[in-house]
């Protein structure tokens, strides 16, 4: 690590972004750690980010997402966790992607906070992915007040154990604890410590942004991870599982938004969908099409998030000079990413664009009131099939149709080719069987909010789908 001198790595095509202050800070325990702010570039910022890396993910990989925040008025604190990036491997193989328990990282996080925390202005943003949205969560729920909210990129609150059932990958992992295999691969299997091969890959579908992490691994070969070991695969599992215990989620009071990638194959989304609903300002965001790395994804994807991130610090961190729309995406990776080894074109087999809006969409056609039926003649809903119900010619009483009422709102029926309107004195409250009727099924959209539920405001509103 050079003696005492930090830095952070410079490529071609994705340079250091300007002002940047990397120092080593050391841990409880003597390991060093990397950190790096990136001050605010407005004379009056809004607050600052505190963003932290997903499993293998140093600081350089997030360098356009920290253009992204400062843009927006932020200052940017960002960290390699210990066991990656350049910061002190707790192993001999610095290949081994290891954990001694969770712990050791919250201690870490508490420590970077202090470190910077003069130079930090607030409010402070908490943004994490994946192993790095796991333990931000979980310093919230272990006490830590200094963080005004939080927007978790597709985090790490249940693991996706592929072939092994999750009880089986818990008990392979606990016994290889017993017997002194903490520090083994999982099944042996190092791994590549990074793979140049874009197509079949389960973590972007943008070509230009997984080739421009590829180079900056080429550059600097130490900040290459492998596989992870049996002893971090125990820290994951005691993490999550803490995470998934609601008394433990109801101390994060802040208000925290989860972007969820809808083909995830690495972290389980039910998971992260259940947390949300139990954290008491908690919020999900599903991006339709989206890998595991969101913020490494195509423009349209990866804006998704960024929108989420600023419709939070809009309450947060206000400000009146803050733009009222996202500001305009940084450029594309395909513009910055250098003149490297490109990986084979070919993308896999989910689109490259995600159709997605934050909100669902209107419905198609408003329900119409009572006082705007009055004008125009009742009609009777078909029940099934194009043949209109009729009314028994011998029937007494107009206002009761035969078949079904379509809604409602429609106060009243009569006869086949009769314009005589039923009289108002038979408009009758509708019955359990039509009240059954009234709900419309709420229009699907390609991003799905699911907040905690919360009581329906009046009959007339569907529930948003969880």
């Amino acid at each position: 690590m050079n003696g005492d001198f930090a830095r952070l790595i410079d490529t071609p095509g994705d340079p250091v972004p300007p002002d940047a202050e990397p120092r080593w800070i050391t841990a409880a325990d003597g390991l060093k750690l990397r950190a790096a702010l990136f001050p605010a570039t407005t004379a009056a910022p809004r607050g600052s980010v505190v963003l932290s890396g997903g499993r293998t993910e140093p600081i350089e990989k997030y360098f356009e997402t920290i253009a992204d925040f400062r843009r927006r008025g932020f200052a940017v604190l960002a960290h390699d966790w210990r066991g990656q990036g350049l910061s002190g491997r707790e192993l001999p193989d610095p290949l081994k992607g290891h954990a001694n328990g969770w712990r050791p990282f919250l201690d870490d996080y508490r420590q970077l906070l202090d470190a910077f925390e003069d130079r930090l202005p607030k409010p402070w943003i908490a943004v994490g992915h994946s192993m790095g949205g796991c333990l931000t969560l979980l310093a919230l729920v272990e006490g830590e007040t200094r963080v005004a909210g939080a927007v978790l990129c597709a985090p790490m609150l249940g693991l996706q154990t592929g072939k092994f059932h999750p009880l089986a990958a818990r008990a392979l992992t606990t016994f290889n604890q017993a017997i002194g295999r903490a520090d083994r691969f999982v099944l042996g299997q190092p791994g590549a410590p990074y793979d140049d091969t874009f197509e079949g890959n389960a973590l972007t579908h943008d070509t230009a942004r997984f080739a421009r992490y590829r180079a900056q691994v080429r550059t600097e070969p130490a900040l290459a991870l492998g596989a992870p070991t049996y002893g971090w695969l125990d820290f994951a599992i005691q993490a999550t599982s803490r995470l998934a215990q609601p008394h433990r989620l109801s101390r994060v009071t802040v208000p925290v938004e989860i972007v969820s990638a809808a083909e995830d194959a690495l972290v389980d989304n039910a998971a992260q969908a259940y947390v949300a609903r139990n954290l008491p300002n908690g919020g999900f965001t599903e991006v339709s099409g989206a890998y595991h790395e969101i913020l490494m994804e195509t423009d349209d994807m990866r804006n998704i998030f960024l929108r989420v991130f600023d419709a939070l610090t809009g309450k947060t961190a206000p400000t009146s000079t803050a733009p009222t729309a996202a500001p305009e995406p940084a450029p594309s990776a395909a513009a910055i990413v250098e003149a490297a080894p490109a990986p084979a074109p070919t993308k896999p087999k989910a689109p490259a664009t995600a159709k997605a809006t934050l909100k669902p969409k209107p419905a198609a056609k408003p329900k119409k009131t009572p006082a705007e039926t009055k004008s125009a003649p009742a009609k009777a809903a078909p029940a099934k099939g194009p043949t209109k119900p009729k009314v028994a010619a011998n029937q007494k009483g107009a206002a009761k149709p035969l078949a079904k009422a379509k809604s409602a709102a429609a106060p009243k029926d009569s006869k086949p080719g009769s314009a005589k309107p039923a009289p108002k004195a038979q408009a009758k409250p509708p019955t359990k069987a039509k009240a059954a009727t009234k709900a419309a099924a709420a229009p699907k959209a390609a991003v799905k909010l699911a907040a905690k539920p919360k009581t329906a405001p009046g009959p007339k509103t569907a529930k948003p789908k969880a």
